[in-house]
């Protein structure tokens, strides 16, 4: 019997490529594990009106984490729900983790200098899914609420906790001191989203106090938009809400290369998935272009989580050396190597 259940969901589009490419890491690693397929995404929306259907869920129950490819979400289909905002909340993966390094030499990054570790509250915020349109009678007769007319009109609810607030930065904070990060930032928007991202910075201020040897600072969230760019290596980990956490994210991917190097895990504590940020890019599906780079990356935060740390760190290394040497390649890094090829010599570097 494998060590290890873990679900695997390719989803849609280039997911089945850069999952395909994660197995050729895991076959040569020798990860005792055993890979239970698992449907999700548009293609069981098409084919059940439902992205996240529930054998899925079954199989999630029954895993140690889950591997995720990834999902072609469209706008304005009525009854749809993005299948990984479900998973997030049905099983609590509060954390959003988003580590983001350059690796010294990557043609793509815009200083080599960049390490730094987004944390984005996962389970709450205006992704919590509590919209409405047309706005209901209860919701235009609330004390303060603007006069329009509610058949013309939608809203969005954006709900904090206490509890969902504290726990991301006490995430944070653990995690600075497991890895001997110096600094926690707390970006939000306090001084005009004063209740809910004030009760964030309450809870960011408390916690902070619990941990003295290690820096705390607060900054609103475009002026971290805006130094992200200008000094981006004077951030060490940044800790925020679930909106300002999915944008800034981003950003910060794309100064170490694009979305083709930013991971992700989306964690609880008891249960996580993992997959890399960038979307399903229909047009690519199947050619094997894509760069697996943010697969394989979420792919070692998966050993790190599951405790198989010198696995996790001999991926990092082998990673770092193929991107260093630059020889195999894929096409945004100015090569012409498969998604395939670049996890054949990653396999053959920790080979």
């Amino acid at each position: 019997m494998a060590k290890y259940r873990i679900a695997w969901m390719p989803g849609d589009g280039i997911g089945h490529d850069v999952l395909e490419a994660a197995k050729i890491v895991l076959d040569a690693i020798e990860l005792d594990a055993e890979y239970v397929p698992a449907e999700v995404g548009w293609t069981c929306w098409e084919k059940y009106r439902d992205a996240l259907p529930p054998g899925t869920i079954e199989i999630l129950k029954e895993c140690d984490c889950g591997l995720f490819g990834a999902i072609t979400s469209r706008p304005n289909v009525p009854g749809y729900r993005s299948p990984i905002v479900r998973m997030r909340i049905l099983f609590d993966l509060y954390v959003n983790l988003r580590p983001c390094k350059a690796f010294p030499g990557n043609p793509l990054n815009y200083r080599d200098d960049i390490d730094l570790v987004i944390f984005r509250e996962n389970t709450e915020g205006l992704y919590s899914g509590i919209e409405y349109r047309p706005i209901p009678d209860e919701i235009m007769k609330l004390p303060g609420m603007r006069q329009v007319d509610p058949n013309e009109a939608a809203i969005s609810i954006r709900l904090f906790t206490k509890k969902g607030c504290r726990r991301i930065v006490k995430a944070a904070f653990e995690y600075a001191k497991k890895h001997g990060r110096k600094k926690v930032t707390a970006v939000h928007k306090a001084n005009v989203v004063r209740e809910t991202c004030g009760m964030f910075l309450e809870e960011a201020r408390e916690v902070a106090a619990e941990y003295p040897d290690i820096a705390f600072e607060e900054q609103n969230v475009d002026a971290v938009a805006m130094w992200l760019i200008k000094n981006p290596q004077d951030y060490d980990i940044l800790v925020t809400t679930n909106l300002f956490g999915d944008i800034i994210s981003d950003e910060a991917a794309q100064l170490i290369g694009s979305l083709g190097f930013g991971s992700s895990g989306n964690i609880g504590d008891d249960f996580a998935v993992f997959e890399p940020t960038h979307g399903s890019a229909p047009k690519y599906a199947g050619q094997y272009k894509v760069n697996p780079m943010a697969t394989l990356l979420a792919t070692r935060l998966m050993f790190e989580w599951l405790g198989e740390e010198e696995k996790a760190r001999r991926l990092e290394d082998a990673l770092s050396r193929v991107i260093r040497e630059g020889k195999v390649k894929t096409y945004d890094m100015g090569g012409s190597s498969t998604t395939l090829e670049v996890a054949e010599e990653v396999a053959r570097v920790l080979g």
